[in-house]
């Protein structure tokens, strides 16, 4: 059987689970306009680049609805549900940042502190120049992408960071980089007094309701946790250094728009991840037609299609940007857009959400569509989604 039969039959496996149940899992009498909203944008996007499955999760004005289609794995055929698992790659620097937003609340670093004051044996070295807000909004100097191939221990990590040298002094460009947010983390984690793993899944996950959201998928939970397709092969991301604090989170449709709605109205929340969250609205420095923030990158809201796909272009990812320190750092005056994108090798994920619309979308598929896709499939959703809320 080809890809492409395989993919219709995954997709007829789930409409008729959805059958089943009554119709796509959503909340609400608006689910069948939404769905057939989401259907419009998400189906001709499958097809085309032969996605085995996807969940979709909006939330409007605090209404859920969920939009399942095709399988988890191609070998079981079990239909995606707002309970699978997938990687949500990069989106997981959008919990490193709050990871740190909330260290600061509680008191235990700054993020205007440099790195050595958590690990003196960065002391001393050219990344110590950078705050810990540099690491997160990746502007420390130039720090690669990623790391290479044979940093794959502690002491060959602080080896490489000792002997970097910087492109720029600290806050003049952004290149988005692993290394850079991955430090932040590991430092976080330290602050905390143990690990980024343990630090993010025993407290911070746990305060905001996130059960089923995991760097490591307990083995209990490894039922619900897709397989990823790249070249029609299973496939699940490889470990690697710091890869809990730069994509390696995975998690659900379910938790996902939890934890969107969290970031939409965090004065629902406790007063400690109340400010934890709002701490990651913040914008620190300008780039291009983007502002970054801890994690999330903001757009002033309406935003055209165009600038989202500049923002999150390959010049943004692969490139070195001049970057313009937003004095005093601040949270967005007006209306703003919130978003990040997530890949792992068979694994592509969206998110974004406009708090002062109360609306929010979650898009996680278990192949690494192209980003511009994506986009495109959100935008259209979001816009068409607002509209009729007026």
């Amino acid at each position: 059987m080809n890809s492409r039969a395989i993919l219709e039959l995954g997709l007829a496996v789930a409409a008729a689970s959805f059958l089943a149940a009554g119709g796509p899992a959503a909340a609400g009498d608006a689910a069948g306009p939404v769905a057939a909203v989401v259907d419009e944008a998400v189906l001709p996007l499958m097809r085309e680049h032969e996605v085995p499955g996807m969940a979709v999760a909006v939330t409007i004005d605090g209404r859920r609805h969920f939009m399942n289609y095709g399988v988890a794995s191609r070998e079981t055929n079990g239909p995606v549900t707002e309970d699978t698992l997938f990687e949500l790659g990069s989106i997981s620097k959008t919990f490193t940042g709050m990871l740190a937003s909330y260290a600061q609340v509680l008191g235990k670093m700054s993020l205007d502190d440099n790195p050595g004051r958590y690990m003196p044996e960065l002391r001393g070295s050219a990344v110590d120049r950078a705050r810990l807000i540099d690491l997160g909004t990746y502007t420390a100097g130039g720090l690669p992408l990623q790391f290479p191939d044979g940093v794959r221990t502690h002491g060959r990590m602080v080896a490489y960071f000792r002997q970097w040298r910087p492109e720029a002094a600290p806050g003049e460009t952004r290149r988005y980089s692993n290394p850079s947010i991955g430090l932040l983390g590991h430092v976080t984690g330290l602050a905390l007094g143990g690990s980024f793993e343990e630090a993010l899944e025993g407290e911070l996950l746990a305060k905001l309701g996130l059960g089923h959201t995991h760097v490591r998928v307990p083995t209990e939970k490894m039922g619900d946790y897709a397989w990823g397709y790249r070249a029609d092969r299973p496939v699940r991301v490889s470990p690697g250094m710091f890869d809990a604090q730069a994509y390696g989170v995975k998690s659900s449709a379910a938790d996902m728009i939890r934890f969107v709605e969290a970031n939409i109205r965090p004065d629902t929340l406790d007063d400690t991840i109340r400010r934890a969250v709002e701490g990651t609205h913040v914008g620190y420095f300008s780039v291009g037609g983007m502002v970054q923030g801890l994690g999330w990158e903001q757009y002033p809201y309406p935003v055209t299609l165009e600038r989202l796909l500049a923002g999150n272009s390959r010049t943004m990812a692969m490139e070195a940007n001049a970057a313009a320190a937003v004095i005093p750092p601040r949270a967005a005056a007006g209306a703003t857009l919130y978003n990040k994108t997530g890949s792992t090798n068979g694994f592509g994920a969206y998110v974004a959400f406009v708090p002062e619309r109360r609306i929010g979308i979650v898009m996680l598929a278990n192949r690494n569509v192209p980003i511009p896709a994506r986009i495109e499939a959100a935008h259209a959703i979001l816009e068409t989604l607002a509209a009729r809320a007026e």
